[in-house]
């Protein structure tokens, strides 16, 4: 796992969803996801024909966007990057034990405090997830 993600978010095992930064820049980021067949929602989320949640393919994104944002506040800011709306989520295909996930996010626009992103999850360059959404910095005592 990059350091990276890790100084980034504050997300930790076992709701970590980017694995490493592939490539960052001011206003986009790809990032991957290897998906291990161990996973616990693998084995709830049908066990007969385990796929991952659509919430959670959506979560990586989100996480990703949020490691791009955080080069934005600065290491010295405060608060936590938070999801502030979400649109236009498209579900295109299944994602499978052992897939890897692609995850794409660029900045669209930045109206302080909010971050407008778009976002997407591939899988072996097929799309599987396209998502719209807001992320802004909160303190954790939600003000």
């Amino acid at each position: 796992m990059d350091d990276i993600i890790l100084r980034a978010i504050p997300h930790r095992p076992p709701f970590l969803f980017v694995d490493r930064v592939v490539e960052m820049d001011e206003s986009r980021i790809v990032a991957e996801k290897t998906l291990d067949p161990g996973l616990d929602f693998f084995r709830g989320h049908y066990p007969d024909f385990p796929i991952m949640p659509g919430v959670l393919t959506c979560e990586s994104v989100f996480q990703a966007g949020a490691i791009l944002l955080s080069g934005h506040v600065g290491a010295d800011a405060q608060g936590v990057p938070v999801l502030t709306r979400i649109r236009d989520a498209k579900f295109r295909a299944m994602v499978r034990p052992g897939d890897t996930l692609t995850l794409e996010v660029e900045i669209k626009e930045r109206v302080d405090p909010a971050f407008y992103m778009k976002g997407s999850a591939k899988v072996n360059d097929k799309l599987v997830v396209s998502v719209t959404f807001t992320c802004a910095m909160r303190l954790p005592t939600g003000e």
